[in-house]
């Protein structure tokens, strides 16, 4: 799929005030909805492997409420290991504060200009759209991303990023059936667009949500 790209100008003026706003309204949305979940599905499973719904969304508040120096110090706890680092402070952070609490700190930080250590604010975008999908999915929830942040994170597909996320595509075409969009070259996988996002964020979907021969490589037991 071909990538286009923007001059420094375009993204110094409206792409980047529309990608804050969509953050903002991205982690208001997500707030009042996390507010509405009954006690019992905040214990559920989410798609992050290991991870109930309460600690998919303590974790999207860290950036938020963790100083650099606090983040650099769990870090040296981890012994380096981001992957550790996040997991431990997710099961403390979960443990610590009510479902209220951790709502509100992604209402009241709307705003905030937290962003991942590589791709800006379209990674912070990522980071908020597709937890909250960790939850919506698994939960059998009907909430839809809206199209335009959709597109933002679909177009950013790359495969640094598949890699990252340990999602091998080799020899298949993720097929939109919803939006005009593909990736990749193969036998297809058709699916809801929000569906393919959380499938190139290394998610293993529901059963049934996805079409095509090799669906049950992207498909959980």
């Amino acid at each position: 799929m071909e990538n286009t790209t923007r001059s420094r100008d375009e993204w110094t003026g409206g792409v980047v005030a529309d990608l804050g706003a969509a953050i903002a309204a991205e982690r208001r949305e997500l707030a009042d909805l996390f507010d509405g979940l009954r006690a019992d599905q905040w214990d559920a499973p989410s798609l992050c492997d290991g991870w109930r719904v309460r600690e998919v969304v303590a974790h999207m508040s860290m950036g938020f409420r963790l100083s650099l120096p606090a983040t650099l110090g769990e870090l040296v706890k981890a012994r380096g290991n981001l992957h550790r680092m996040t997991d431990r402070v997710a099961r403390r952070d979960a443990a610590a504060h009510s479902a209220g609490e951790l709502s509100a700190f992604l209402r009241d930080n709307a705003h905030h200009p937290w962003t991942p250590p590589v791709g800006g604010l379209a990674s912070a975008l990522g980071h908020d759209v597709v937890h909250g999908l960790d939850v919506t999915v698994a939960l059998g929830l009907g909430r839809r991303v809206p199209g335009d942040r959709l597109r933002i994170l679909l177009d950013g597909i790359k495969p640094r990023g598949l890699k990252f996320f340990g999602v091998d595509l080799d020899g298949v075409r993720l097929c939109a059936e919803d939006a005009d969009w593909s990736y990749g070259t193969g036998a297809p996988v058709y699916g809801a667009a929000q569906d393919l996002l959380v499938l190139a964020f290394g998610r293993k979907l529901p059963r049934g949500r996805l079409r095509g021969e090799p669906a049950d490589r992207f498909t959980a037991r």
